[in-house]
């Protein structure tokens, strides 16, 4: 929560700077603060009425962060005012115009790559049944999102799965590296939690094994 806040404090500060400075030579100050409280506005709103459920209160706390901004800009900008008396831009000020844009979008798109897009919601291990093939069924759970859970067979014994990465965008795809460290005798099986879920599914290891759904072994 506090750190969805400071990145909200963070693009509120980049975007108080960026208005001060582009409304410098009209001396319209006041729409510093103006900006990051209409920017918490919408963002919460979004998370609100469009996202809703518990991602919404993110964009919730994300919001917030901007309006701490744009309450510490409003005692602020009387401050910078008589400094800011000149109103052509300085080589400094076309810089900043130029790189905080860039600082912002940079910083939101490094935000979404690192979203893991993923949860684990359950791993362990289970008795081995012979003739049992690997298989996984997708169920849904809280707030409409999607839980994979997947079980192997008899012939990976004495192993366990981890998660290598899952892929939302096209297609979902889910990724799993099966190593030999488990206990003789059982099978590993985890959950594995995702926001929703773009057909087709595939689930498979690092090894180039794709697995069948429980649907398809039904059908076979």
């Amino acid at each position: 929560m506090f750190g969805i806040i400071l990145f909200g404090m963070f693009v509120g500060v980049i975007l108080f700077v960026f208005t001060l400075i582009a409304v410098k030579k009209v001396k319209k100050l006041y729409l510093a603060p103006l900006v990051p409280f209409l920017a918490a506005v919408l963002v919460t709103a979004y998370g609100l009425f469009k996202v809703g459920g518990f991602e919404g209160m993110a964009y919730g706390f994300l919001g917030a962060g901007m309006f701490i901004v744009g309450v510490i800009g409003i005692p602020v900008v009387p401050l910078v005012w008589k400094k800011m008396n000149n109103k052509s831009w300085s080589r400094i000020d076309g810089t900043l115009l130029i790189a905080l844009p860039i600082v912002l979008f940079a910083s939101i798109g490094w935000v979404i790559a690192s979203d893991e897009n993923y949860w684990i919601i359950e791993e362990g291990t289970i008795s081995v049944d012979e003739g049992v093939s690997s298989y996984y069924r997708v169920d849904t759970i809280l707030e409409g999102r999607k839980q994979v859970f997947l079980t192997l067979g008899d012939d990976y014994a004495g192993t366990t799965i981890e998660v290598e990465k899952v892929k939302v965008l096209g297609n979902t795809e889910v990724l799993v590296n099966i190593r030999d460290n488990g206990s003789p005798g059982t099978v590993p099986f985890i959950s594995i939690g995702v926001d929703q879920i773009n057909e087709p599914l595939e689930v498979k290891s690092t090894d180039g094994e794709v697995f069948q759904s429980a649907l398809e072994q039904k059908s076979e």
